[in-house]
């Protein structure tokens, strides 16, 4: 693992990370990627493919508009609101 690449996550990230965080995450991120190697060793040509987690079969229900909220109501516990709306801290810088 390069440092560069920790550098470009740290930045992708909007994080400002101590030397010895990126020294820890680079070593994490190495390990991670050591397993995936070596789980790419492992012969899967007579696995079949996992569709489910689970056996349980994936049950569609239909969907019905029940105990709808006003406006009024839906806003009432905001701590802030502004036409109708809710409103939050801008939290993207452009």
């Amino acid at each position: 693992m390069q440092d560069d690449i920790i550098l470009k996550l740290e930045k992708l990230s909007n994080l400002n990370l101590s030397t010895e965080s990126r020294e820890k995450i680079k070593n994490d991120l190495s390990k991670i990627i050591s397993m995936i190697d070596k789980m790419s060793e492992l012969d899967t040509s007579n696995v079949e493919p996992l569709t489910y987690v689970n056996e349980e079969p994936y049950v569609l229900r239909k969907d019905n508009v029940s105990d709808e909220l006003s406006v009024e109501d839906a806003l009432k516990n905001a701590p802030q609101s502004k036409n109708n709306f809710f409103t939050v801290p801008k939290v993207v810088k452009v």
